[in-house]
C-alpha cells in the first residue's frame, strides 16, 4: 500500500510488539503451574483459585474493545504502557496473597485489565499497520509465532523456582519477567506514528467507533467467527489451567506439565508461522473451522485413556501448532472485514466472546472437578462444543471461497 514503509524500517515495532506478546501470553498460559500449590498453602479449594483466572479472562475480554477504543483516541504507547506497568502490580498481588481476596485482584483483576492492553489483541492491531496488505497475514502469522515462546521460557522458569523455593518464589521469577513488558511496550508504541491511508467515505476507517460497532453485530460471518471463538476460548483456557492439576492427579512428574506447556509453546511457533501463510491463501474462515475440529478430535483422543509422558507430548505438540494459528486468522479477517483504524476495537468484540468461553473453560472445569471429582464430563462437553463450532465454521466459508480467497491475495 502506498502508506507503507518497507517492512525493514519497521522491524523494532514488529520484534517489540513480538517480545510484548510472548511475555504478556507466556505468564497467563503458565499460571496453572501454581493452582495445586496455592490453594493447599492458601486453604482454597480448586474452583476458588480458578474463579479467580474466570475473572481475569472475562475482565480481558470486556476491557478488549475499551482498550482498542482508546488506542484510536490517545495512541498505543500510553495504552500499552500503562498496562504493562499493571501486570507488573498484578503478579506482585499474586506473589504476596494471603487470601483470596488478593489472589483474585491480582491473578484476577489486574492482569486481566493488563492483558487487555498489551496481549494478542494489541499486539496484532501493532503489527498490522506498518505492512502492505499482502504481507500482514504472513507478518501477524510471525509476530503470533513469536508470541508463542512464551510458554517455553515462562513455564520451565516458574516452574523450576517453584520447586526450589515454593509456588510464591516462581510468581516473584513472572514479577521479573513482567517488568520486561514496560519496556516493550513503550518501543512498540512507536506505532503511533505510522501514518493510516486516508479512508474512503464508505470504508469502516472513516466511520465513527459506534458505527463500526453497529456493523460488526449486523454482520453474519463475523458474527459466525465470534461464537465459534467462544469455544476456541473454553477449550484453550481449560487445557492451561487444568492440565498441570490433571497430571497430578494421574500421578505424573510435576516437571511433566511445565514440558507439556513448553511443547505447546514450541509448536506454537510453528502452527502460527503455518496459518499466517495459509490465511494470505486460503479462506480463513473454512481454516479456523478445520482447527477447532482437529483440536477436538485430539483433546477426546487424549482423555480417553490415563496419560503417559509420551501421549502428554504428542497431545501438547497437536494442540500447540493448532494453538495460536488462530490468531492472525482472526485478525487477518477482521482486518479484512473492517479496515486497520478500528481492527484492536472489532477484534476485542470477537475478544469477549472468546473469553467468556476462556472463564466456562477455567472456572466450569474446577466447579465440575470439585462436584464430580473427575474432569471427564468437562473434557465431553468442550469436544462436543468444539466439534459443532468447527463444522459451522467451516460451512460458513463454503459459498465465500472464490471471494475470500481472491481478496486474502489481493488485500
Amino acid at each position: 500500500m502506498p502508506h507503507t514503509r518497507p517492512l525493514s524500517s519497521h522491524t523494532a515495532i514488529l520484534v517489540a510488539a513480538s517480545v510484548l506478546l510472548t511475555l504478556a501470553m507466556g505468564l497467563r498460559q503458565s499460571l496453572g503451574l501454581f493452582v495445586q500449590p496455592a490453594v493447599k498453602d492458601l486453604s482454597m479449594a480448586v474452583a476458588d483459585f480458578t474463579l479467580a483466572i474466570a475473572v481475569q479472562n472475562l475482565v480481558w475480554g470486556f476491557a478488549q474493545p475499551v482498550a482498542g477504543a482508546w488506542a484510536v483516541r490517545y495512541g498505543f504507547r500510553p495504552v500499552m504502557t500503562g498496562g504493562a506497568v499493571l501486570y507488573v502490580v498484578g503478579m506482585v498481588l499474586l506473589a504476596a496473597a494471603g487470601g483470596m481476596t488478593a489472589v483474585m485482584l491480582g491473578a484476577g483483576i489486574a492482569v486481566g485489565a493488563a492483558l487487555a492492553c498489551v496481549g494478542s489483541g494489541m499486539a496484532m492491531a501493532v503489527a498490522s499497520r506498518p505492512v502492505s496488505a499482502a504481507q500482514r497475514s504472513v507478518v501477524l502469522g510471525i509476530v503470533s509465532a513469536a508470541g508463542s515462546l512464551g510458554p517455553m521460557l515462562c513455564a520451565p522458569i516458574g516452574q523450576a523456582l517453584a520447586e526450589a523455593g515454593g509456588w510464591r518464589a516462581g510468581v516473584w521469577g513472572f514479577v521479573a519477567l513482567a517488568a520486561a513488558i514496560v519496556p516493550a511496550a513503550w518501543i512498540a508504541g512507536r506505532v503511533d506514528r505510522v501514518p493510516i491511508a486516508p479512508a474512503a467515505a464508505h470504508s469502516a476507517d472513516a466511520s465513527s467507533g459506534r458505527a463500526v460497532m453497529l456493523r460488526a453485530f449486523r454482520h453474519a460471518p463475523f458474527m459466525i467467527m465470534s461464537c465459534a471463538y467462544f469455544v476456541c476460548g473454553l477449550q484453550l483456557v481449560f487445557l492451561t489451567t487444568h492440565l498441570p492439576s490433571y497430571l497430578a492427579l494421574c500421578g505424573a512428574d510435576p516437571m511433566l506439565s511445565a514440558k507439556a506447556l513448553a511443547t505447546i509453546g514450541g509448536f506454537n511457533v510453528l502452527g502460527s508461522l503455518f496459518f499466517g501463510w495459509a490465511g494470505g491463501r486460503w479462506n480463513k474462515a473454512m481454516l479456523l473451522g478445520a482447527i477447532y475440529i482437529v483440536r477436538s478430535l485430539a483433546l477426546a483422543w487424549y482423555f480417553a485413556a490415563l496419560p503417559t509422558p509420551e501421549s502428554t507430548l504428542v497431545f501438547a505438540a497437536i494442540m500447540g501448532f493448532l494453538w495460536l494459528g488462530v490468531a492472525p486468522l482472526v485478525s487477518g479477517a477482521v482486518a479484512e472485514m473492517f479496515g486497520l483504524k478500528w481492527q484492536a476495537m472489532v477484534a476485542g468484540i470477537a475478544f469477549m466472546s472468546h473469553q467468556l468461553g476462556s472463564a466456562l473453560g477455567a472456572f466450569g472445569g474446577g466447579l465440575l472437578y470439585d462436584m464430580l471429582g473427575s474432569y471427564t464430563l468437562a473434557v465431553q462437553l468442550g469436544v462436543a462444543m468444539g466439534l459443532t463450532a468447527g463444522v459451522v465454521q467451516l460451512l460458513s466459508g463454503l459459498p465465500l471461497w472464490p471471494g475470500a480467497r481472491r481478496s486474502a491475495r489481493t488485500g
